[in-house]
């Protein structure tokens, strides 16, 4: 049975197609296209038709978005950081469930369909947060595909028992296995990562590692893993996030580097961050390298930045990257649809027939300004359904 016709809407290369949508896929992209009577027809107007946005990295756990304002006193250093966020969490009895929630829905007005969700598993916690966003997962089915990384924030190796939370928390249903910082936080590459990748191989799980290491620090670390990833033959399923290192070597290494993480079809994550070292995205470009993109953690007790709209951490991209063209900005857009899609393993994904129909309408003439304006979203289809128009999520999306 068909579900919708989407009229006169315009593709990226401007191309004026319609979209018949068929039991939640894509069936027919094209010009002037034909529906059995009876089905629903929705008038695009005109406006650019893009898939749905792809959050590559988040934390919906931690988020504080349906809460009052949180006062951040925290020292500035990564310990400090991790130490006030769990003392916070406990004192307050921070609900991940709700939180995420809340967050997950207002990416989804925003036109965010997938989202990869970092969540926190450590020895005070345990699976606490894990399970809240499980819920949260499995009441927006169909709407938002989320996935999960059972993330050791606190440290794997110094906080003994971590390993066996990671263990369980694989065995109950997260998607993907975390990491962090083997030299620095661990202090223990070797035994770090063989604990990692061996918990990673046991499950049959991809890996997510985030390594704030940086410069020839981080591209140390970077090396191990990489040694790892051969030996396990793990391509295509590992993702570095952050990666500053990649901002912090000579151009000699960095090339060396690049080559390794193409060889080995390893992707790297960024946020774009202003106050730190990136991998540079012409140069992963250049290198074959998968480069994709994601907000991080959005108003939680690290930060009181961010907003889960993917077409302003596409235009922080551009920027960080001092990218202008028209084409270029297209690059940013890759980082926050197709790449990112592709990075994370999400299936059925971009404007084509047999893709799942997660559509967005933006107020835009192209991909560069949809992304340098952060336009308007007029309609977001999520699994052939409309979910939001003019900037509100409809009566039923959010139950």
């Amino acid at each position: 049975m068909t579900d919708m016709l989407l009229n006169d809407v315009r593709l990226p290369d401007g191309a004026a197609v319609d979209v018949l949508i068929s039991r939640g896929r894509i069936e027919r992209i094209g010009p002037n296209l034909q529906a059995p009577a009876g089905v629903a027809r929705e008038p695009g107007a005109g406006a650019l038709l893009l898939p749905g946005l792809v959050e590559g990295h988040t934390h919906l756990d931690k988020t504080t978005w349906d809460s009052p304002w949180y006062v951040n006193q925290v020292g500035p250093a990564l310990p400090d950081r991790i130490d006030n966020e769990r003392a916070w969490r406990a004192a307050s009895g921070h609900d991940a469930a709700s939180h995420s929630r809340a967050l997950a829905l207002a990416f989804l007005r925003e036109g965010t369909t997938r989202i990869r969700s970092h969540v926190d598993v450590d020895t005070d916690a345990g699976l606490r947060h894990l399970e809240g966003v499980h819920r949260t997962r499995a009441a927006l089915a169909g709407r938002i595909e989320i996935q999960t990384v059972a993330f050791p924030q606190s440290g794997l190796l110094v906080r003994p028992g971590t390993a066996a939370l990671l263990d369980r928390a694989l065995a109950e249903g997260a998607d993907v296995l975390g990491g962090l910082d083997p030299c620095a936080i661990d202090r223990d590459p070797a035994q770090s990562l063989d604990v990692l990748f061996g918990l990673a191989d046991k499950h049959g799980k991809p890996l997510d590692i985030h390594l704030h290491e940086p410069g020839e620090l981080g591209a140390f670390s970077l090396d191990l893993i990489l040694d790892r990833v051969r030996a396990l033959d793990m391509r295509g399923r590992v993702v570095i996030s952050h990666a500053f290192c990649l901002g912090g070597v000579d151009a000699r290494r960095l090339d060396g580097l690049l080559k390794r993480l193409a060889a080995l079809e390893v992707a790297l994550l960024t946020t774009a961050p202003p106050s730190r070292p990136v991998p540079p995205l012409r140069a992963c470009r250049d290198a074959g390298v998968t480069l994709f993109g994601g907000n991080d953690g959005i108003r939680d007790t690290w930060t009181p930045y961010g907003s889960p709209d993917m077409l302003a951490r596409a235009m922080m991209i551009g920027l960080r990257n001092d990218l202008r063209r028209d084409d270029e900005i297209g690059w940013v857009f890759d980082c926050v649809s197709t790449a990112a899609a592709r990075a994370c393993g999400f299936a059925h994904y971009g404007l084509e027939s047999g893709a799942r129909a997660d559509l967005v309408l933006v107020a835009a003439s192209g991909v560069a300004e949809a992304v340098a304006q952060r336009a308007p979203r007029r309609l977001v289809i999520s699994g052939g359904k409309v979910v939001a128009r003019d900037g509100r999520l409809l009566d039923g999306a959010a139950a």
